[in-house]
């Protein structure tokens, strides 16, 4: 098959690995920095088993910034570009979805063209029926949802928990082959669905991970307010097999690039449909960042610096990340804020400057904030502000 993967964000370059260890894969990007790291058999973005596929795998991959030459003769498209929410329209953006669509068509008419990109609950099929309409034949369109992590991207396409086709016929089914295929995990649970119902698959899984990111955080600020050792007990609640001693560490509040739009667009999703616990959850992140921006204050410092700006451990993303809210929370209240963060080549960011030496940084804190702790900060312990209880993302 060839192949072409739209996109060379952890998403896109997952799936172009995966499928190019037995198909010609292209990967375009309009990216030239990217490009050439990935032609290089560089990674662009922080993955451990992407860096090492790229530079150790015999893999039919290549990348290119030509939309023309990523199109022509490609028998399957996949479209991983970034939806971010629109707060104006209370849904995500999926122009530049439309945009890929529209070229691929002009260049490669026949071929199966797949959405990775998380889409509105009914989007999938909305398109297809406008898109057959303007150009007066089928247009097979297939929404495969992704579930994978910042940093494990390769790692959760390799063994994935379970992969959700969102068609029924013979393209969702071959789509569903080249998956399994390239997968080290065997007996992957397969489920095909509509478009429809594979969409809602993804905004309601993304939407349980943040009420139970949620519930736990909650837990832990009842606790803290009430001198209790949260440890002690989540162990404990954990102990019943239905709930499971499974993402359950309490932090700043979800956040990354996937929870806080998925969220949103469920809810959008929910208009004249009766529902409560879909706001509240949305509403207990705020909450929960607010009392942390509290218990901070309660400690009276004058420099407050931020170890780490990404969510998670082995990620250089920082889109969204829960500890941005907290500290626009500190700086409303006159608190000076300093950052460090390696990943980042400017020199401030949210109007607080960017410490680039650690110790320098470490020195000039009074307190340091850290939503997941750091064998770097063992050394002023006694400064770190965190709610890392288990040490795990």
């Amino acid at each position: 098959m060839k192949i072409t993967v739209v996109g060379a964000g952890y998403v896109g370059l997952a799936n172009a690995i995966l499928l190019a260890q037995y198909n010609e894969v292209l990967v375009f990007d309009i990216s030239r920095p990217k490009v050439d790291l990935i032609n290089q058999r560089k990674s662009p973005i922080s993955d451990a088993e992407i860096e090492d596929y790229l530079a150790n795998k015999p893999l039919r991959i290549k990348a290119t910034s030509d939309s023309a030459e990523a199109y022509r003769g490609a028998d399957f498209i996949i479209v991983c570009t970034p939806t971010n929410y629109d707060e104006k329209t209370g849904q995500l953006n999926t122009q530049i979805i439309e945009s890929v669509i529209s070229d691929a068509l002009s260049t490669a008419p026949g071929a199966t063209i797949v959405i990775k990109s998380t889409v509105p609950i009914g989007y999938t099929q909305k398109l297809r029926e406008t898109l057959a309409e303007f150009y007066q034949r089928t247009i097979h369109l297939i929404f495969c949802p992704e579930f994978l992590r910042e940093g494990k991207a390769l790692h959760d396409n390799l063994y994935p928990s379970r992969i959700i086709i969102g068609d029924q016929g013979e393209r969702g089914e071959m789509l569903a082959a080249l998956l399994t295929q390239a997968a080290l995990k065997q007996e992957i649970p397969t489920l095909f669905t509509s478009g429809t119902e594979a969409e809602a698959i993804k905004l309601f899984s993304n939407t349980y991970l943040a009420l139970r990111v949620a519930y736990f955080n909650e837990l832990d600020t009842y606790a803290a307010s009430h001198a209790l050792d949260t440890q002690r007990i989540i162990y404990g609640v954990c102990l019943d097999p239905r709930i499971g001693d499974y993402y359950n560490n309490p932090s700043f509040g979800y956040g990354g690039y996937c929870l806080p739009k998925d969220t949103q667009q469920l809810l959008a999703n929910y208009q004249e449909i009766p529902q409560k616990l879909i706001h509240t959850i949305i509403d207990a992140n705020k909450i929960r960042q607010d009392f942390i921006t509290r218990e901070v204050l309660k400690k009276n410092p004058k420099v407050v610096g931020i170890h780490r700006l990404t969510m998670k451990a082995q990620s250089d993303n920082i889109r969204t990340s829960s500890v941005q809210e907290i500290i626009k929370n500190l700086q409303n209240h006159g608190i000076e804020t300093i950052i460090y963060e390696p990943t980042l080549e400017a020199h401030s960011f949210s109007q607080a400057p960017v410490i680039k030496d650690l110790a320098v940084f470490k020195n000039m804190s009074d307190i340091i904030l850290s939503n997941r702790m750091s064998a770097e900060l063992h050394d002023v312990k006694p400064k770190v502000y965190t709610r890392d209880i288990f040490g795990t993302d």
